[in-house]
Formats: C-alpha cells, sequence, structure tokens
C-alpha cells in the first residue's frame, strides 16, 4: 500500500514550514520596529529617509509664505505616498492634512519638549556677544610660587536628546513618523521649531518608514538557495530509499534475485550492500529448500509403487474378510501418492517457474471437474461462472488449487451452510472465490493459507 505522507513530501513539508516561520520571524521584526527606541538599527534606514525629507521641507517651508505652506505638504505628500502635516509642540496642526492626533500621538510630540512656539512681536534673537578684542580666554591658574599648572574642569558636555519616533496607533491602523523641522526665520518672520508628521496606513510607509525591496529580495535569494541546496539532498535521500522499497518487496513475494546498485559510502549505501546479501542468502536458502523436498518427494515415490504393487498382491492371497481392510490400505497409500506427486509439482514449478506454461482455458469445466474430484455426493455446493469465460493458466496447477480450496471448505465449513465458487470479470483479470459459511480462518493464519500443507 502506497504510504499517505512519503519521505520526501515530509522533508519538503518541515522545509517550507521553515521558511513560514522565517517569514512570520522577518514580519515580526518590522512590526516590532514601530516600538523599539530611535537608536535601533532597524530603524537606522527609515529615519535617515525621514532626515532628507525634513531637509528638503526645511528649506522649501522657509522660502514659501505661510499661504502656500498646505499646497507644498500636499505635493509632497502626493509624490512620497503618504500624508504629512505639520504641527506645534502641543500637537496643534500648523499646516498640512488636517488629520486628528491620537493621544499617544500627541503625548509623543509634547514629551520631545520641542519649546513653545516664538510670539509673533517677539524681537529676533541675536548671537551671544563674543570676547571683546584682544581678550585672552582664561588658562589653567599657575602658582607664581613653584609656576606649576594648576587644571580647571569643565561641565560635562550636554547630552541632546533623540527627538523622533515612529510609531503604530490603532481605531484605524495607522503608522506614524515624527521628526523635528525647524523653520530658519527672516526680518519678517521669526523661526519656528515645528514637527513633521507622516501618516500611512501601510506598514512601510510607501517606502519612507523602510523599504520592502531589500528585505523581499534577501528572502527571494535565501529561498532559491534553500531550494537549489534542500532538493539535491531530498532527492538523494528518497531516491534510493524508493528503490529499496521497492526491492523489499521483490524479496518479500518470493522474488530474491533483486540486485541494487548502490554505491554510496554513507549509511544508505550500506543499507542497499546489506539488502543485496540478503536477498542472495534468502535465495541460497529457498532454493536449497525446494531441492530438499523435491529429493524427498523422490525418494518417497518408489517405496510408495512398491508398497501398492504388495498391496495388490497381498489383496489377491488374503481371505475375503479381511480384503475390505486392504482395500483401506491402499486408498490410504493412493492418497500418500498423490500428495507426494503435488509435492513434486509444486517444488518443480516453484524451482523453474519459466518452465510452467500458461495456456487459454475454459475456467467453468475447469471448476467442475475440481470440486467432483473432491465433493462429496452430499455437499451442497454451487457454481456461479460463465459457460464462456476464458482464463490463461496452467490446467493442473489451477485443479489442484482449486481442489485444496474446496476440499478444506467441505472439511471445516460443509455442516454450516451452502458453498459457492465463483468468477467475476474485473477488466483484464478474473477474480475466483470459494465462499462458504463457515467460521472462516483466523487472521494471523491468513498469509500462511498458500503455503503447502
Amino acid at each position: 500500500m502506497k504510504p499517505r505522507f512519503t519521505l520526501f513530501s515530509r522533508i519538503l513539508f518541515w522545509f517550507f514550514l521553515s521558511l513560514v516561520v522565517l517569514g512570520v520571524v522577518l514580519f515580526g521584526l518590522f512590526n516590532f520596529q514601530f516600538h523599539l527606541g530611535p537608536l535601533s538599527p532597524l530603524r537606522a534606514i527609515s529615519e535617515d529617509r525621514l532626515a532628507a525629507v525634513v531637509r528638503l521641507l526645511s528649506h522649501d517651508l522657509g522660502a514659501s509664505p505661510r499661504s502656500e505652506w498646505d499646497s507644498l505638504l500636499a505635493r509632497r505628500s502626493e509624490a512620497y505616498g503618504v500624508d504629512f502635516l505639520l504641527v506645534d509642540g502641543r500637537g496643534h496642526r500648523v499646516a498640512g492634512e488636517a488629520i486628528p492626533l491620537p493621544l499617544k500621538v500627541q503625548e509623543k510630540i509634547i514629551a520631545l519638549d520641542l519649546g513653545p512656539p516664538p510670539r509673533p512681536d517677539a524681537p529676533p534673537s541675536r548671537p551671544p556677544a563674543g570676547p571683546a578684542p584682544g581678550h585672552v580666554p582664561a588658562g589653567p591658574q599657575l602658582d607664581h610660587q613653584d609656576r606649576r599648572a594648576v587644571p580647571v574642569r569643565l561641565p560635562p558636555p550636554a547630552v541632546r536628546p533623540v527627538r523622533r519616533f515612529v510609531l503604530r496607533t490603532g481605531d484605524p491602523t495607522r503608522y506614524w513618523g515624527g521628526i523635528p523641522l525647524h523653520i530658519p526665520g527672516d526680518p519678517d518672520r521669526p523661526p519656528l521649531n515645528l514637527m513633521l508628521l507622516a501618516v500611512s496606513d501601510s506598514l512601510s510607509g510607501n517606502g519612507l518608514f523602510f523599504d520592502p525591496k531589500p528585505w523581499l529580495i534577501t528572502a527571494a535569494v535565501i529561498l532559491v538557495i534553500s531550494i537549489l541546496l534542500w532538493l539535491p539532498l531530498v532527492r538523494s535521500i528518497t531516491r534510493p530509499i524508493g528503490r529499496m522499497t521497492g526491492a523489499a518487496e521483490r524479496i518479500a513475494s518470493g522474488r530474491f534475485t533483486v540486485r541494487l546498485d548502490e554505491r554510496r559510502s554513507d549509511e544508505i549505501g550500506r543499507l542497499g550492500r546489506a539488502i543485496n546479501e540478503m536477498a542472495g542468502r534468502l535465495a541460497r536458502f529457498v532454493k536449497g529448500q525446494k531441492r530438499f523436498l523435491g529429493d524427498v518427494a523422490h525418494e518417497l515415490a518408489s517405496p510408495i509403487a512398491r508398497i501398492q504393487l504388495g498391496l495388490g498382491i497381498l489383496e489377491q492371497q488374503v481371505d475375503p474378510g479381511l480384503q475390505e481392510r486392504v482395500k483401506d490400505v491402499q486408498d490410504e497409500v493412493g492418497h500418500m501418492s498423490e500428495l507426494v506427486n503435488e509435492l513434486l509439482s509444486f517444488t518443480r514449478a516453484e524451482a523453474n517457474p519459466a518452465q510452467v506454461t500458461l495456456t487459454r482455458v475454459a475456467l467453468a469445466p475447469l471448476v467442475r471437474r475440481a470440486v467432483e474430484r473432491e465433493a462429496p455426493p452430499d455437499a451442497d455446493i454451487s457454481l456461479e461462472i460463465d459457460d464462456e469465460l476464458q482464463v490463461m493458466a496452467e490446467p493442473e496447477l489451477l485443479t489442484r488449487a482449486l481442489a485444496n480450496l474446496v476440499r478444506n471448505a467441505v472439511s471445516y465449513a460443509g455442516d454450516a451452510g451452502p458453498i459457492l465458487v465463483r468468477a467475476d470479470r474485473a477488466g483484464t483479470e478474473v477474480s475466483l472465490e470459494v465462499r462458504d459459511s463457515g467460521p472462516g480462518v483466523p487472521e494471523p493464519t491468513l498469509p500462511q493459507l498458500f503455503e503447502p500443507f
């Protein structure tokens, strides 16, 4: 019976399952990057893209009047495939798409502390006054007595906080990227510290948050390389195993001439050589057993013939009262002679199957002859066989096989009900059945039905 799941399909299943698991892990990494810190390596590429957009928009917005900011952001939104909007440090919209900010995004903007927006009437900021001309910065203090330098410790440099973020919100699901944007001032407008928000419904943000193409190319390369590496390995394992399975099935059916050409040096090659050696030993053992049975049957034929001759002479010389007893002995010896002849025919057919010639024979007369020879007159046996049905068989061997089945049915199930012998055509084959109503054969002994004796 063909297995439901072959070894090849199981290995391929685990191969593709590993790819699915790898894909799930990669997707989890993509999704997890929106919960990582701004300095995460998984976010470096997306932040570089956002920083480039910020530099471009900072220049364009600084060179455009406030009335054109909405149209400028709209053009950039269409070009990048995301929605851009500008908000101040409190999350209030300044320009761009009128998208309501979720509380999570507002809290993030406030936490970044962009600073309060400058007042319109605030004077322009001036740079701090530099040192006076000719002023020498104070260096290390000197001790005039020993002229040794006294070092002065400087305060540690201030650590600039990371002021950008990428996160995800729900209901509806959106992905947000935020980065501070500074618009320089001029005589007519003070400088502004704003937050540029990029909003997208997709995980990649149309390549602005991250570009999936390198990941897809990497996954495709992994898939191709895995297939190129796995398929030869899988085929190199399953092909010889399939050949070994076929060889073992042929050996189980009695064909011991099978040989495997496995020249491998691994475990599969060792298994192939072991099967070849086993088939050779079984062939020699079975051949010796058949030769022994044939020799025994041949040697028994001569004594049985002499016993039959002696019984014939004895039958003519004994008293009439003992002739019936001699007749019974002759019947038993005749039955023994038939068994020896069947054993000889069996061993010859098994030892030289090529010598068995199949001919076209009518099945119905052959079955009737076997039933008449084996069934007693009072046996209830019915036949359902088409008189025109013909089969390819050796008539004598088929008659003996059928007679054996009929004899056993009569002996063990003759009193249980009628015995039916029927034949049905199934395509190019004919199914011949001997059916009775007896208790049947125990299941463990079913494989032994067609063994000799």
